[in-house]
This record gives structure tokens, sequence and C-alpha cells, in this order.
């Protein structure tokens, strides 16, 4: 196969003219990978049997993030997405790009992280050795190993394996939904009647902690090249793909609250749904339950590796991270996809489970509400609903508060170590942009 030079993050090139269709099957493969896995357990613990609730706030605040995202790339129709966006939106300021660009490609650095740490969660979940973090951490940085070497050695290679594990993981979900509904020791009226009220505001704080499991939707307007009228097709496929995410969402959360004693999702909240189906549906539940969880976020692994190390390399031929990252062998960025692998495993070294799923989110808030913001700015070149539009500034402004303050009132040590990793980002792109002419 055979990369345009600046080819950043759509999952891998396609024949021209895709429909929606494959468009929606890029967004969920980027969507559904390992977010439910790894929010379920952090959800429950906090808000109980309101979980399916929390899920469909998260999915209404993904759509507003989506409208600014999907008027712009209809606007611009720039496969950079995201970076591409803000730079040429603000085309006087090279901090503007910089920050943008350092933040986005950290954003993905994270996702693949937790995605990383929730398969090793899994992959362990049946042995003894389960609960060790660090065998955890180790796993998990063998993962990441793995799809760097599937990404630089066979982009064909990593291109059909990736569409194989995008579609049977979402048939492995499906079915372990409806196997634990149909195992239900409870009904969810029930659970919400013996549950003692949670106020909106600790929902919507919840969403906002696992608006991670959203991220990814984006990958279609990465694909504006390769697809007929995106004018039409973009906001298709991507509001068709929010939704179906948070439809196989509710589906998964339901069936785990009524199958499975919340005692148990949270004693496990790093492979909650395998500690659980084991326990209701024997053996051959669990297993199937691992093997979704290995599927889920081996194709998110995969997907990111492939559309950030690309972006990653744009933005270092335009001078906003070091040169080296720009270097591509036949077509390939290696240096970024090592480079990104590294800083992923850094992360998992660094950080726990909560640290780097609340710092995903957070990046993810941060990184749509500048789309937002850079909407609001040229609404009316973008024929943007001013009223919508300051409602997703609103929104994504709200959200993110609402993690810095879940931070600040249970782990100020957590909130401390994000703040640093921004500040560390703001910095290196502070410096980076200094040295671009204006």
């Amino acid at each position: 196969m055979h990369f345009r030079k600046h080819s950043p993050a759509a999952h891998r090139p396609r024949g021209k003219s895709l429909g929606v269709p494959e468009l929606i099957a890029i967004a969920l493969g980027g969507m559904v990978g390992g977010g439910i896995f790894t929010i379920l357990g952090i959800s429950v613990a906090l808000v109980g049997a309101y979980t399916p609730l929390v899920i469909i706030f998260g999915g209404l605040l993904a759509a507003l993030a989506a409208y600014s995202y999907i008027k712009l790339g209809v606007y611009y129709k720039d496969e950079g997405a995201t970076y591409s966006f803000f730079k040429r939106t603000f085309p006087r300021s090279p901090f503007a790009a910089s920050l943008i660009g350092w933040w986005v490609i950290f954003g993905y650095i994270s996702t693949m992280a937790l995605y990383a740490y929730t398969f090793a969660s899994y992959a362990l979940s049946g042995f003894a050795l389960a609960d060790s973090d660090w065998m955890r951490k180790l796993v998990a940085g063998g993962i990441l190993l793995l799809f760097m070497l599937i990404n630089i050695w066979s982009v064909k290679g990593m291109g059909k394996l990736e569409d194989l594990m995008v579609y049977t993981k979402l048939v492995i979900l499906v079915v372990i939904s409806f196997v634990l509904i149909n195992n239900s020791s409870t009904t969810l009226p029930t659970l919400l009647h013996e549950q003692q009220n949670v106020s909106l505001f600790t929902v919507l704080m919840v969403a906002s902690l696992t608006f991670v499991a959203y991220e990814g939707f984006q990958l279609v307007i990465n694909a504006v090249n390769e697809m007929a009228t995106p004018e039409t097709n973009i906001p298709k496929a991507v509001y068709s793909a929010i939704f179906l995410a948070v439809l196989i969402y509710v589906v998964i959360a339901i069936g785990a609250i009524v199958a499975i004693p919340f005692a148990d999702i949270i004693a496990n909240k790093e492979y909650a749904l395998a500690a659980g189906a084991g326990n209701v549906l024997g053996h051959w539940g669990s297993e199937l339950v691992i093997a979704g969880a290995l599927l889920a976020t081996s194709s998110a692994i995969s997907g990111t590796v492939f559309g950030a190390s690309r972006q990653m390399a744009v933005i270092a031929a335009d001078g906003y991270l070091p040169k080296l990252l720009a270097q591509r062998v036949e077509h390939t960025p290696i240096y970024a996809i090592i480079a990104m692998t590294l800083a992923a495993f850094g992360l998992i070294l660094l950080g726990s489970l909560e640290v780097i799923l609340e710092f995903g989110s957070v990046t993810f808030l941060l990184v749509s509400l500048l789309m937002a913001y850079a909407n609001l700015r040229i609404h009316k070149q973008t024929q943007s609903s001013l009223a919508l539009t300051l409602l997703a500034v609103a929104g994504l402004l709200v959200g993110t508060l609402l993690i810095l303050y879940y931070e600040w009132k249970h782990q100020p040590e957590q909130l401390l170590f994000i703040l640093g990793l921004y500040l560390a980002l703001t910095l290196g792109a502070f410096g980076y942009a200094k040295r671009q002419p204006r």
C-alpha cells in the first residue's frame, strides 16, 4: 500500500468513495475500544445503578463536541483534522498550532496507555498474578511493543488484522450483553429503587470523568479525501457512530449491573466484566469476556498507533516537534511510532489506571473545547448555529471543570500529577513555537 507524504490520522489509506457504513465502522473502531471495559468499574463505584445514565450524558457531551468537529471538517476538508483546523483558524499564532499539536498527540498517547493497561488487566485476570500492578505494567508494555512492531513491519497486515478485530469485538460485545441480561438476578428499576439517590451533579461529574470512552469519532474526518460528498457523509457517520456507541455501552452496562453484584464490579474494577461473568456464567463466560476485551483494546491500540503516529509526523514536519519524528521509511513514520509507544509505556509506569483515564478524559475535553472555540470564532464561515456552538463551548467547559473539581476534592495528588503533565506539555509547545517565524 502507498501513503501520501502527509497522511494523518486515518486508520489507513482506503479506496476512494468510502460509504457511510465504512465511515461508521472507522468511528466505532476508534470509540468502542477499551472504553466500556475501563469505565464500567469506575462508574459503578461512584454512581452504581445510575451508570447507564452516565453513559447517555457522556454521549450527549460527545455529540456536542462532534458538532464543531463536523462543521470544521466540512468547511476545511483537511485530513489533518484537529491540528490542521486550529492551525488554519489561528494562522498568525505559532503557539496555538504548537499547543494543540502537543495536546492532541499526548491525548492519543494517554488512550494508548489506557487501552494497554486494560488489555493487561484482562489478560491476567484468570491468573494468580492478576492483582500485581508491576506484572500488569509489564504486560501492557509488551502489547504496546507488539503493535509497534506490527505497525513498523506491515501496514497491509495491520489493516487486515484491524478489520478482523473491529468486527469480531462488536459481535462478542453484543453476545456478552444479552447473555448477562438473560442471567440477571435483579432488574434495573429494583436496583434504582434500592439505591440512595445520586445527584445530577455527581452523574454529570462521572460522565466527564469517563468521557475518554467516546474518543475516536474524529477518525472519520481524517478520511475526508477517501469519501464522496463529505458535507452529508461526515455528519451522518459521526452522529450514527456516537448513537451506536451509546447503545452498545448502555446495553453492556445494564447487563453487567443486573447480573453481577456491585461489590464484585467494584472490587475488580480493572477487569470487572471478566470477574463478574465468571461468577455468573462460569468459565466459558469469563473467557468470552476476556476475548472481547483483548480484541477491543488491541484494535484500539492498533488504530491509535497508526493514525496518531502519522499526525505526529505532520506536526514534526511543521517544526512543532523534533524533526526526527517527521522522517519516514517507505512512507511509514517509524520514529513517531517508536516515540509514541515509549511515551505511552512511560505514562503506564508513572500512573495508575484512574490517573491515565482521567488524564485522557481531561485532554479529550480540552481539545474538544478548543475545537468548539475555533468553530465559534468562524461560525459564520462554517455556517454553524451560534446557539449550538455556544452550548458546546459551555458543556465542554463545564465537563473539564467537573473533572478538575473531582480530582481536587478526592485525589489532590492526582490533580497535581495531571497539572504537572500539562505544564510540561505547554512549556514544550511554547519552546517549539518560539522557533517559528510568525
